[in-house]
């Protein structure tokens, strides 16, 4: 890894596949949903922007709604793709799509949140791509258990995701750069008890991130909602569209999809906007509400 210059970089838009992460208001980008044209009118393997949310719950663990109400919130307000990730459950999206899947507009893809622990600190690793529950692992200690659970989903043929790495102190920057095999974890969480800033002498998750990449270590950071309430909205409740993706693929298919963001090639700097150019000459936008400090690119390194 090569550190990037500390001089702002353009912001570009290349070829390849890529992901960004996001979050902040759902209305900001109310508009992205109609510039998607149909896919009659593109050429074909033409790659285009999908959002979505790749950590919610429902009444099948600790959700407060149905799966069909949690879809619909999202496709409602113009998301185009969604995972629910209950807790060991895996709640298959096959049905809801058979009525609520839209060709270009609109996807569940499987997901889970395999859920263990050590001892009292939770460890949660989200698993897409899947065909059944896929049952939690444990170990002698924080990181034996993460890579346990890691190697299993990987098992499985799925994607693993390490859920909310602040949540109980669970884990440390130190632990989390000796996951092997992880491409990705959540740098924003929209919980409301995550962490995700730090406190009380704790890394904040960005810069968690940066002692990652710093170590050599290929992991990149996602925004997700985690969210858990529905029915009621209110800062201290996990309600949906404070964090989300934009996927840059060929298609919208689960796939696809996935294929993207296995395939990262960003960097972020600390306001959350790309602002660094990638060895394929891309970059992305990306806001988070609320962090708009000035921090130079350097901060951060590209994975590549």
């Amino acid at each position: 890894m090569q550190p990037v210059s500390p001089s702002r970089c353009a912001r570009t838009v290349g070829d390849a596949s890529h992901f960004a992460v996001r979050a902040g208001l759902p209305a900001l980008l109310f508009a992205a949903w109609a510039l998607v044209p149909d896919a009659s009118s593109r050429p074909a393997g033409e790659l285009r922007w999908f959002k979505g949310n790749l950590h919610t719950h429902t009444i099948n663990s600790d959700g407060d709604s149905a799966p069909d109400a949690v879809a619909r919130w999202y496709k409602e307000r113009r998301y185009h793709f969604l995972a629910l990730t209950d807790h060991n459950y895996f709640t298959d999206p096959q049905g809801l799509n058979s009525f609520l899947g839209a060709r270009d507009r609109f996807l569940l893809i499987t997901g889970e949140e395999v859920t263990s622990k050590y001892e009292s600190k939770p460890i949660h690793i989200n698993a897409f791509r899947l065909k059944e529950t896929i049952q939690p692992m444990f170990g002698g200690s924080v990181l034996e258990t993460i890579q346990a659970n890691v190697d299993s989903i990987r098992g499985h043929g799925a994607l693993p995701s390490l859920n909310h790495p602040n949540f109980g102190w669970a884990v440390t920057p130190d632990e989390l750069a000796k996951v092997r095999n992880l491409p990705l974890f959540e740098v924003y969480n929209g919980h409301p008890g995550t962490n995700d800033f730090g406190g009380g002498g704790e890394a904040g998750l960005e810069e968690a991130w940066d002692h990652v990449l710093t170590a050599g270590v290929r992991s990149w950071g996602i925004a997700v909602d985690d969210a858990h309430s529905f029915k009621t909205f209110a800062p201290d409740l996990s309600n949906p569209g404070r964090g989300w993706i934009q996927v840059r693929a060929a298609e919208l298919s689960e796939s696809a999809l996935l294929a993207a963001i296995e395939g990262r090639d960003l960097c972020l700097d600390g306001r959350g906007a790309c602002r660094c150019r990638s060895r394929r000459g891309q970059a992305c936008v990306a806001h988070r509400a609320g962090r708009q400090r000035e921090v130079p690119c350097g901060v951060f390194r590209c994975g590549r």
